[in-house]
């Protein structure tokens, strides 16, 4: 694929050449993303820091380094690469993917695996699994991931990784190190743990999603905004099980992400298009929340 050149200043993001091949760089602050996502065609986001690939479109070179994958349903746009990047994983050597993803998923997904089985002769090594509401899943170093309830057509779910830290208690605040010394050798905890959330991605949902607390309190927000304008109603986009931006509208004001990042855009709408319908629709205060992911069209 020829690549693309993309600005966009209001992410943090500068110019970059835009290849499927090598996802399509996104940064802020410190927190470093590659992908690709067009609604229908293809929907993977990675997260190297963490070692963690929400969905996997088709299968792309870019994504083999990846041990965890973070299945949001089991959609071609976003499913379909599985044996190809677990057939690619094992050529290279590397180990077998962990893949969660929603029960519901699993049989159909084993069964299309035990045909790709058949036709290469080959028995490819993978875990596919399920997760409850509420349990963590384990991820490089200090991050972990934990679903949360989304709202598509078909069984799905979405993931928030969170960061494991810890910290003084505040009651130590200001002591010396002498004083903390002493307070660790009487048998004292002076150490607290907390959970960073830093990301959550939606997968397809419909608006509903935003009922989680944990989604909308991740200071990035990877969230699919299939539909821009009135060509398609927001009746039309639930019926398909996703969200219309003049859903999300209304809303803005309660999400508490510092970074909204708009992924799934329909390819009827350019890139042009939806910034002019940012700048136009939404109130100035809230315009820096916004960010289009980059994208070919």
């Amino acid at each position: 694929m020829v690549g693309t050149r993309c600005s966009d200043r209001r992410s943090g993001n500068w110019e970059h050449t835009l290849s499927l091949a090598t996802g399509y760089p996104f940064t802020y602050r410190d927190l470093r993303l590659t992908g690709y996502s067009l609604a229908g065609i293809s929907t993977s986001i990675g997260f190297p820091e963490a070692d963690v690939l929400f969905d996997v479109a088709q299968g792309l070179p870019y994504q083999t380094p990846f041990n965890t994958i973070l299945l949001t349903h089991a959609h071609m746009d976003h499913a379909s690469g599985l044996p190809y990047l677990i057939s690619q994983k094992s050529m290279q050597s590397r180990p077998k993917p962990l893949v969660i993803m929603p029960k519901e998923a699993i049989d159909p997904l084993k069964r299309i695996m035990s045909i790709w089985h058949e036709i290469d002769q080959f028995e490819y090594a993978f875990e596919f699994k399920a997760v409850a509401q509420g349990e963590n899943i384990p991820l490089k170093g200090d991050f972990f991931a934990r679903s949360f309830p989304t709202f598509h057509r078909v069984p799905s779910q979405g993931y928030t990784i969170f960061k494991t830290k810890r910290r003084l208690r505040p009651e130590f605040s200001g002591r010396t190190p002498h004083e903390l010394g002493a307070l660790r050798k009487a048998g004292e905890i002076l150490e607290e743990t907390l959970e960073e959330n830093l990301i959550s991605y939606t997968g397809d949902t419909r608006i509903e999603f935003l009922e989680s607390d944990q989604a909308r309190k991740s200071k990035l927000l990877f969230m699919e905004v299939t539909y821009w304008d009135s060509k398609k109603s927001v009746e039309n986009a639930r019926e398909w099980g996703h969200i219309h931006f003049d859903e999300l509208l209304p809303r803005l004001d309660k999400i508490e992400a510092e970074k909204i990042v708009l992924i799934h855009a329909s390819a009827r709408h350019t890139t042009k298009a939806i910034r002019d319908i940012i700048e136009d629709r939404v109130p100035e205060h809230l315009k820096p929340k916004l960010v289009l992911f980059p994208r070919p069209v």
